[in-house]
This record gives structure tokens, C-alpha cells and sequence, in this order.
């Protein structure tokens, strides 16, 4: 098992018990230092007082992390920003209203506003969209 595979194993029980999914984690290099960057989502919009209490537990167990190795490292946690794709149902699920950029898989577009969805499909506008047939999603950002 790769050293991320051995880190998200780690951490995402924690993160689970919280409520929570462990949705990516990273680490990157910058000289003699590393960053450990885990993004955790939930069904709702998270806050900052949320986050904060899983960056805390999370604390506690990295830094007894044979894996993160001896070199000093930050640990960083963070929500999906509004950039990050849709990927997955409770997604959708989550962002239902917001405005959507859609790329299908024969690269058309549709857009338009996130109603109901199901595991396998999202209603947009009057349209319901199968996921299966969709290349990219991503929120657009509205200013209101």
C-alpha cells in the first residue's frame, strides 16, 4: 500500500465518525517541508467551526503517522472548494438550486439549475440527466 493509501486509511475512520467523508488528500513537497492537504465534505455545506473540530482530531493522529515520515510537515484542512467537479450523487444532492455548467459525454453542454437527483440520475431544469452520461460538472458562480 502506497504511503497516501496508508495515510487516507488513517484518517478516515476519524473523519467518518465526524459525520463526514474524506473526500481527497495530498501531499506535496516544498524543500525540507510537506503539506498534508485533506478536503473533507459532508451531505450539507460545511462551516468553519465543523471544520476546525475535524482538523483537531486529525492533529492528533497525523503526528503519530509513521507514514507522513521525520520531515516537519503542515497538515491543511479544507472543504471542496466551488471549483471542484461533481462527481458523485450526495454532491449533487448538496448543491440542489445552485447553477450548473455540464459537459456531456458527446460534449455538448447543458446548463441550468440542480433539482432532484437520485444515485443515478440529477433533474436540471425540465431535463433529467443520467451521470453516467456526463463528462464534467461544475458549479457557476453566481453573485447576487
Amino acid at each position: 500500500m502506497a504511503q497516501k493509501e496508508k495515510i487516507a486509511a488513517a484518517l478516515a475512520p476519524i473523519i467518518e465518525a465526524s459525520g463526514n467523508f474524506l473526500e481527497d488528500l495530498t501531499i506535496t513537497s516544498a524543500g525540507k517541508h510537506r503539506i498534508l492537504t485533506v478536503v473533507v465534505d459532508s451531505e450539507k455545506h460545511l462551516t468553519l467551526d465543523e471544520v476546525t473540530a475535524v482538523t483537531k482530531s486529525l492533529s492528533e493522529v497525523v503526528e503519530n503517522l509513521s507514514e507522513i515520515g521525520d520531515l516537519p510537515f503542515t497538515l491543511e484542512v479544507t472543504s471542496p472548494g466551488v471549483d471542484r467537479p461533481l462527481t458523485l450523487p450526495r454532491h449533487w444532492r448538496k448543491n440542489v438550486g445552485r447553477l450548473i455548467n455540464i459537459t456531456l459525454n458527446d460534449e455538448s453542454k447543458v446548463n441550468g439549475r440542480i433539482g432532484e437527483s437520485t444515485d443515478s440520475d440529477v433533474q436540471i431544469d425540465e431535463s433529467k440527466i443520467n451521470f453516467a452520461d456526463i463528462k464534467k460538472a461544475t458549479i457557476e458562480i453566481e453573485f447576487k
